[in-house]
């Protein structure tokens, strides 16, 4: 059963320089935590394309001499976990196809809450689609023919599609990068040299040192090629903006810049403000490595309880591994974090985490705590409750299974064995950031989404597309006892 939100997805792309593919792996490497299914890069030389995507983790895809067959002064790439798709080799991106401006390789982050409704269009038209990702969607309104060159296409295929996208695109000629109109997912511009950088995140910049030059505006599509640098509002129209405010609390690396605001000051600032609005008299803060580091930092400052590690992560889990769930009670819970029992006995303690979703492994935690000796445990998220599911992105469960949804605060303490339990406001974590709540989506807390989603719509599309498959599958069936039979 997940605990946490999974991560998303991270793209990048490189223009202008001899060893493109090289410093995209490296991107791709620092983003690994925005995706760890698969990753993909696609280079080009000017006239051909060259590609590799495989299943797993970014150092154990790219090995021996793959980088070296990715030659070209262009490249994109991506790092993903499955938002829209199901997690298979042919979801991985970038995704390449042909469209009006030659060959075209795409990344995405982020998740078409319109998808449906356009694949159902454009297969009626006659697209034929090769995945189940939504970003295919993109690559067959980029194919359409259009009024006003190549530009207006971008214009008119970005009108089209809704949701949340942060795309990287690379063409025979060109990179682009383009954010959607409410800004949801970061992207950033950067430079090494004269040479060009699209990422998701500013650590990617760091690793390979380049310079930050600027986000990339919401609504913005960024033209890179050999003169340069271009630019165009597709809507110049849209001032409402909703970033994703979960890049801050959970998703974006610590040491990343989002909107000129570094990620490890504001959730030390998310720290310090859940003090002001939830004190403890307790022994000790302990976090709930990694996401709960910082935030429980924050708070040890500001009440100035001591701060002890007592839990220690094994950063060598994988992905999959023997589960004997009957041998050892807790298993998935212990292998990944183990417990200090002598800083907590006889202790009252604070846990701090960045999130409750189920609130089945924060329970194991607690009684971690309390069979090592612990007198209390008081539980504190350095976020609000998660009320509602999240259809721009975030792997968040639906409401029926989302804990806060549906049970009191009383409730959910009680089923964690915890002797007090707090969440961050909603005010107190938008003030940690320092920006006005009118900045952000906040779906996940408040319920108010920023564009409308109606999965009504969706589930109708998708019922009559079934119903249509299952007809041509009996149609093939019959036709198929008809030959034997002659």
């Amino acid at each position: 059963m997940q605990e946490y939100p999974k991560h998303y997805c991270g793209v990048f792309g490189v223009f202008g320089h001899q060893n493109a593919a090289e410093l995209t792996y490296y991107g791709l490497y620092a983003l690994q935590h925005r995706g760890q299914e698969s990753a993909g890069i696609v280079s080009c030389d000017g006239r051909q394309f060259r590609e590799y995507k495989r299943m797993g983790l970014v150092s154990q895809i790219f090995k021996g001499g793959v980088l070296g067959e990715l030659t070209g002064n262009v490249a994109v790439g991506h790092t993903r976990y499955s938002t829209t798709g199901s997690s298979h080799i042919r979801n991985a991106q970038p995704l390449t196809g042909d469209s009006r401006r030659g060959q075209v390789a795409i990344a995405h982050n982020g998740n078409l809450t319109n998808a449906a409704r356009l694949r159902h269009e454009l297969e009626e038209e006659g697209a034929i689609f090769q995945t189940t990702v939504d970003s295919e969607v993109i690559l067959h309104l980029m194919a359409q023919p259009t009024l006003g060159g190549n530009e207006n296409n971008l214009v008119q295929t970005v009108r089209r599609i809704e949701g949340a996208y942060s795309l990287v695109i690379m063409t025979e000629q060109e990179l682009i990068g383009i954010r959607d109109p409410h800004g949801f997912r970061p992207l950033c511009l950067g430079k090494i040299g004269e040479s060009y950088v699209l990422s998701s995140e500013t650590c990617a910049l760091d690793l390979i040192s380049a310079k930050f030059v600027r986000d990339v505006a919401p609504g913005e599509i960024v033209i890179i090629d050999k003169n340069g640098l271009r630019s165009i509002q597709a809507f110049p129209e849209q001032t409402k903006r909703a970033f994703c405010i979960f890049e801050y609390v959970y998703f974006a690396r610590p040491d990343s810049n989002i909107a000129n605001r570094n990620v490890y000051k504001v959730r030390t600032e998310m720290g310090r403000q859940m003090a002001r609005e939830n004190p403890r008299e307790a022994d000790l803060v302990i976090p709930v490595p990694d996401s709960g580091n910082i935030a429980a930092l924050g708070y040890s400052l500001e009440s100035g309880i001591p701060f002890e590690m007592a839990f220690v992560r094994n950063h060598y889990v994988g992905r999959s591994f023997l589960q004997p769930s009957e041998l050892i009670r807790d298993f998935n819970v212990r292998v990944k974090l183990n417990l200090i029992d002598e800083l907590v006995k006889g202790k009252r303690v604070i846990v701090i985490d960045d999130s409750i979703v189920r609130g089945t492994t924060c329970k194991a935690r607690v009684n971690n705590l309390k069979e090592a000796g612990a007198t209390e445990v008081h539980v504190l998220v350095s976020c609000p409750p998660h009320m509602n599911p999240c259809v721009y992105g975030i792997d968040f469960p639906d409401r029926s299974k989302l804990m806060a949804a549906n049970h009191s605060l009383d409730d959910i303490r009680r089923y964690l064995n915890a002797d007090s339990l707090g969440y961050l406001s909603q005010d107190g974590m938008v003030k940690a950031t320092g920006l006005d709540k009118e900045s952000f989506c906040m779906a996940c807390y408040d319920g108010k989404y920023p564009v409308t989603y109606d999965p009504t719509v969706d589930k109708n599309i998708m019922e009559r597309r079934r119903s249509r498959i299952e007809g041509l599958g009996e149609g093939l069936v019959r036709e198929e006892r008809q030959i034997k039979l002659l």
